[in-house]
């Protein structure tokens, strides 16, 4: 007679409770730990939609007036006039948040959770960082391994929103030039060079008008934020909280 197998313990690591052969639960769940960039990415997609089908309609409205054809869905998405549309959005906002991650390394809004303690400016001790030899076990591997690698990782998050700004401005430049000169075709005038186009106004114009509003926003975030609250929001600090509580999140 053979004993019948242990019944394994409700909860017992390795087990998801409720699990099914349809592996349903992992995906609730991959989804609840996802659910900003889940969320956030699709708005995004269904925004950028959103964004072309109105831009098409627009640019052929454009070259009807101009007494031109009309063009295609497809065409429209591959042209330097919707790249130009979306590559100057992309640029202003890795611009604020390049300029928000390096900046709020030194400077300090009292009472914003924006912020952090007054007496933390600058880059904080190795201690207060987890590096070097105050790494953890559980600490990411160039935390604690010292030189180069330290230095970049313990910089990474701002070196790549600047990467990603320098880039998509580049392709702004690109597609906005592109832009630019058809119009000039359609007016029968010379097009012009692409370091023409990043000294002209056009150019500008797009830019500058895109990152006073990203800097306008951040800085309303962080003012507002030391006497409004929203509750259950961790870019909020605490509904009871004082308001010249500095760095204190909900």
């Amino acid at each position: 007679m053979t004993a019948s197998a242990p019944t394994p313990e409700r909860g017992a690591p390795g087990q998801e409770e409720g699990a099914t052969s349809s592996g349903k639960p992992r995906v609730r769940r991959f989804v609840r730990e996802n659910g900003i960039s889940l969320g956030f990415g699709i708005a995004f997609l269904l925004a950028l939609a959103g964004q072309a089908i109105a831009g098409w309609a627009e640019f052929n409205n454009q070259l009807t007036t101009d007494g031109l054809a009309q063009i295609g869905f497809l065409s429209y998405l591959a042209s330097s006039d919707f790249a130009v549309d979306v590559t100057e959005n992309w640029q202003s906002e890795y611009l604020q948040f390049f300029l928000y991650i390096f900046a709020t390394v030194w400077l300090l809004q009292r009472g914003s959770p924006e912020s952090k303690e007054m007496h933390k400016a600058g880059t904080e001790s190795d201690q207060d960082q987890r590096m070097g030899a105050h790494a953890g076990p559980d600490s990411p591997r160039w935390a604690g391994v010292g030189g180069m690698r330290q230095a970049i990782f313990s910089r990474s998050l701002g070196l790549v929103m600047a990467a990603l700004f320098l880039l998509s401005w580049l392709a702004q430049s690109i597609a906005g030039a592109a832009a630019y000169n058809e119009q000039q075709l359609r007016q029968l005038q010379a097009p012009i060079s692409w370091t023409q186009y990043i000294a002209s106004a056009d150019f500008w114009s797009r830019s500058l008008q895109n990152w006073q509003s990203e800097l306008l926003a951040v800085a309303s975030m962080a003012i507002l934020s030391v006497y409004l609250r929203q509750r259950g929001s961790p870019e909020s600090k605490p509904v009871g909280t004082p308001h010249a509580s500095t760095g204190t999140e909900g």
